[in-house]
């Protein structure tokens, strides 16, 4: 039986031509060229915000690379698929096998006649396209394996140095991968044209009838041979991936795995060949029989060699003998998850912590006493608003920064935030593109606060602040370039810039004494955005953001520049997208400029035997929960992790600088490799940004969380796991199922240290399924870089573990924060302060190694529930062993644990002697000190006023001190059956809590 011909066109004629209507056209005509339009404006703005930055090599490069494998990825699928219709079409018998199936098989071929051409174009096309698309998304592993280094460090199976795993296998694995699916796809087009057009038949055949032809034969025959090869190699890749295994008690191969299953790739591997052999054995003699059996054989040896075989080793040998067998697997993964995670060098040292507090316990940790912080940048955002905030366009972050600041040649802990633009503050009456564009364009000035003592009436004590800032900061800097046009919440455009001699209009700040009718204004002078000031530029951002008013405004002129993506984290992304970012960002004024600073990692998954960790598991705690607009985008799993990149953005020009912070990182010189000149050297750290760099949290958690395993370094004891730790919850989290406790900044000296220094610290309780929640480890890291330029400090980045022993009761912050709560004094005090329309709101909870074991210090704020609502700080609670001190000040809580005398003095000591703030360090050389205060003082050697709350506070302090007492005699009355003293009593305590509510209101008023 003949193939049908092509369907004949219908006597009568050519077909007349269909009109084109001129409307369709232009219609068609206007949506391209608008289509054109709306993807150059995405294109060219991209590159015109990269080139101001001086980063266009990144856009260019990854754009380069990812066209290019969009282009091989396209052309290799598109052009196999292609091929493998076309060929199989070519070679199609002239006549087919008159049999039933031929029959149906004749009406769907002239159903797809019709359509063939387009479907034999268009579906390679397509499928090309998809292709495309995945192969261009694996830029970033091309560009490694073209740019790989050594690790300078060798595998424990293969001996082959780590680079080859890391930049090498990955790259290889994504090509194999790549032309199985090719390779797969293809060989179905082949099949699916040769059955229907009667190159291979399915259902039955002639005695000793062939069921393909010739060209069939060999076609599918050549795909099955390039399959069976490309399935080896998978196999022989495979050997290498095992060493990232995941397992039940350790990553990487296990005995079974070296034993058993590394030797059955290979098998399977040489097995994959000669099946292969055995299909261009039969693309020459035409029997199928040798292919079909050696798959089956193939399939078997899977089965037996690859799954059965290493079942029965697991089972039957490992499982009965496993801590022997599995020691040296395990110790191999301890050792590469130590490296690979820079916990390698950990400081270990027993702490046989006392729960006895003596007097003068605290006598040789005076310096950690007096840096104890009690102002918790989680709890006081609501104050520095209060007290800070100024203008209602401004605002600041929910979650300030803790670091430090040398003032008067004494380093001091700061909780310091960023007066942020804020447009959501400005009334509907003032909201217009003029204003949310043009005027109001930027924050004003940086706030900081002494985290170790409060102000006046438990404010915090404000060094530097105000509006045009005044304070210690800007005094100390000099050139002081205030105004913020880059913050993690200014998520809209500005437009800003004016030719010379032009009226300002975009407002600083209102001032009574301003000239420019009440308002302070300014022109942005600096370069940080694309220039705006010709017609091409501003028609492309006025579609990039739908706002016409950029083509018709005044004040977009020829001087203009166009700011956007202006949040920090946002910006380092973009022009270093093969770093992963921690999930804090802060601010530092650094040589007179605010710079945000963005600790960045380099990654890897791929590392040998090391343990694979869920980045967004290991670093969420109740900062990262709390966190506003949520986390940064991490990595899936890693199992290496360097902080090799320290970032900064300038707040006022958006300049965005990288610094090698480990320059001798393998992936960092990769990448340095692909991207040269892209990361500058240590050596232009200056200084002042020195001082101000830290160790960062995300790396510290990571840390900790492998620690309470990785703590363990004996292969046989981690293999029982009996000495595992966990991390503790947050104990004053009130989520139903609470976040990890984060780890703390704090100055203190811990035992054997020589003298105190910034750092990050951590606990550790019982790992396993109990309840008992006892300390079992403190971690600490030394946080402080230093401040000489260009090189960080000997004992930055030492972690520092003291192992507490194993049938140790000194309590954790669990037990603490039960023993707290139970506390009846405390409960009573706190009730007591929650009177009315105030609530209690408990700060953090912090751990210190001193006085031979561990102190608890936990701030206390009182906040209103109504109205104007900020904290302030009323009490401090303070644990050490089973002892508990409550007091208004720190300095109090001590010498109550410590027996009237603790040894040392707080940072607040004597503030609640006289109920006044206490004095605060001098600001400047030769001048005298002033007193910390709700507004920085504009004369720093001049005297602080009594702050006007005083006299409420005292009021308020004396009316709950009356509340109390009548509730205890309330109680004794009720025991001895005086009912007339009892009755007395509840009047004096109804009449306190009048009081008190007076007190407030009139405080807060």
């Amino acid at each position: 039986m003949s193939f049908a011909a092509a369907p004949r066109r219908p006597s009568g004629g050519a077909p007349r031509a269909r009109r084109r209507s001129p409307l369709g056209v232009a219609v068609v005509a206007v949506a391209v060229v608008v289509a054109a339009l709306l993807l150059l404006a995405q294109f060219w703005t991209e590159v015109m915000w990269f080139g101001q930055l001086g980063f266009s090599r990144v856009i260019w490069t990854e754009w380069g690379m990812r066209g290019a494998l969009f282009a091989v990825g396209f052309l290799v699928m598109a052009g196999a698929v292609f091929w493998s219709f076309t060929a199989a079409y070519r070679s199609r018998p002239v006549y087919a096998p008159s049999t039933p199936e031929q029959a149906t098989l004749d009406q769907y071929r002239e159903a797809v006649e019709p359509l063939r051409r387009v479907v034999m174009i268009a579906a390679p096309v397509l499928i090309g396209f998809f292709a495309g698309v995945a192969a261009s998304a694996q830029w970033r592993t091309v560009l490694l394996a073209f740019n790989s280094e050594p690790f300078g460090e060798t595998d424990p199976q293969f001996g082959m140095d780590l680079g080859f795993f890391v930049f090498l296998l990955p790259a290889l694995r994504f090509g194999v991968g790549f032309l199985i699916s090719v390779v797969v796809i293809a060989g179905i087009a082949g099949v699916i044209t040769h059955y229907l057009y009667g190159g291979l038949r399915v259902g039955p055949a002639a005695a000793g009838g062939p069921r393909t032809t010739p060209a069939a034969r060999i076609h599918l025959a050549v795909i099955g041979a390039v399959l069976l090869l490309l399935i080896g190699a998978n196999y022989w890749l495979d050997r290498y991936s095992i060493l990232t295994n995941a397992g039940d008690r350790f990553d990487g191969a296990s005995y079974s795995d070296v034993h058993a299953v590394i030797p059955a790739k290979g098998i399977l591997t040489v097995v994959a060949i000669f099946v292969a052999a055995l299909f261009i054995v039969t693309a020459f003699r035409g029997d199928w029989r040798l292919p079909a059996i050696g798959v089956g054989l193939m399939v078997v040896s899977a089965i037996a060699i690859g799954g059965i075989y290493p079942a029965v080793v697991q089972r039957f040998q490992v499982n009965p003998n496993a801590q022997e067998l599995e020691s040296e697997y395990i110790q191999r993964n301890i050792d590469a998850t130590l490296s690979a995670f820079g916990i390698d060098d950990v400081e270990k040292e027993p702490y046989d912590a006392t729960t006895e507090a003596e007097e003068g316990a605290l006598r040789s940790d005076a310096d950690t006493a007096a840096s104890i912080r009690l102002l918790d940048p989680q709890i006081v955002s609501p104050s520095f608003r209060q007290l800070q905030q100024n203008k209602q366009y401004y605002n600041f972050n929910d979650s300030l920064s803790v670091d430090k600041y040398e003032i008067d040649g004494e380093s001091r802990d700061t909780v310091i935030a960023v007066r942020e633009l804020n447009l959501d503050g400005l009334g509907q009456d003032q909201r217009n593109w003029v204003n949310d564009h043009t005027v109001y364009t930027h924050g004003y000035g940086v706030v900081a606060a002494y985290g170790n003592q409060p102000g006046p009436d438990g404010r915090p004590a404000f060094f530097e602040g105000g509006i045009p800032s005044q304070g210690a900061i800007s005094d100390l800097e000099g050139e002081y370039e205030p105004r913020i046009y880059f913050s993690p919440s200014t998520t809209t455009y500005s437009i800003v810039g004016a030719p010379e001699g032009t009226k300002a209009w975009e407002l600083d700040y209102q001032a009574d004494d301003a000239d420019d009718g009440g308002q302070v204004n300014t022109t942005f002078t600096g370069d940080a955005g694309p220039d705006v000031g010709s017609f091409g530029s501003k028609l492309l951002y006025a579609l990039k953001f739908g706002e016409e008013q950029l083509l018709f405004s005044d004040r977009v002129t020829s001087e203009s520049q166009i700011l956007y993506d202006r949040d920090p984290q946002q910006r380092v992304s973009k022009v270093a997208p093969w770093l992963t970012l921690d999930n804090r960002v802060y601010p530092a004024v650094v040589d007179g400029r605010v710079k945000w600073i963005v600790d960045a990692y380099t990654t890897s998954d791929a590392v040998p035997y090391s343990t694979s960790t869920p980045l967004d598991e290991a670093v969420a705690d109740t900062l990262t929960t709390q966190q506003a607009g949520g986390t940064v985008a991490l990595p899936e799993e890693v199992n290496y992790i360097r902080n090799s990149v320290k970032a900064t953005v300038d707040a006022y020009d958006g300049s965005v600088d990288l610094y090698a912070w480990d320059a001798d990182d393998p992936i960092l010189k990769a990448w340095s490799n692909v991207f040269p000149g892209a990361v500058k050297p240590m050596d232009e750290i200056s200084g002042d940004l020195m001082s101000h760099l830290r160790y960062p949290e995300d790396l510290f958690k990571v840390q900790r969380t492998l620690l309470s395993q990785y703590h363990v370094t004996d292969s046989a004891e981690f293999f029982s796991g009996q000495d595992f730790w966990n991390n503790p919850t947050d104990p004053t989290s009130e989520a139903t199922t609470a976040p990890l406790q984060p780890p703390y900044y704090l100055t203190l000296q811990m035992p054997g240290q020589d003298e105190s220094t910034f750092s990050l610290t951590s606990t550790f309780i019982p790992g396993g399924n109990t309840d008992r929640e006892v300390l079992t480890g403190f971690l600490a890291v030394d946080a402080d870089a230093g401040s000489e330029a260009g090189a960080k400090s000997e004992d930055y980045g030492k972690l520092r573990l003291l192992e507490l022993p194993r049938d140790t009761t000194v309590p954790g912050p669990g037990q603490v924060q039960n023993n707290f709560d139970s506390n009846p004094t405390i409960s009573e005090q706190l009730n007591i302060l929650q009177i009315g329309a105030s609530t209690v709101r408990r700060g953090n909870q912090l751990t210190l190694p001193v006085g031979g074991g561990l102190l608890y210090v936990q701030p206390v704020y009182i906040q209103s529930t109504g109205g104007t609502q900020f904290p302030l700080l009323r009490k401090v609670l303070v644990a050490f062993g089973d002892d508990i001190g409550f007091a208004d000040t720190l300095d109090e809580a001590l010498d109550q644990v410590f027996g009237g005398d603790s040894g040392a003095q707080a940072g607040d000591a004597g503030a609640a002697a006289e109920d006044e703030a206490p004095t605060a360090p001098p600001t400047g050389e030769g001048e005298t000190g002033t007193e910390p205060s709700q507004e920085p003082s504009q004369e720093p050697s001049g005297e602080s006023t009594p702050d006007s709350t005083e006299a409420p506070s005292s009021e308020l302090d004396a009316a709950l001190q009356d509340a109390r007492q009548a509730m205890e005699d309330a109680n004794a009355a009720q025991r001895d059956g005086d009912w007339a003293a009892y009755g007395e009593a509840q009047e004096r305590l109804q009449q306190a809590l009048e009081d008190a509510i007076a007190a407030e209101e009139a405080q807060q008023g």
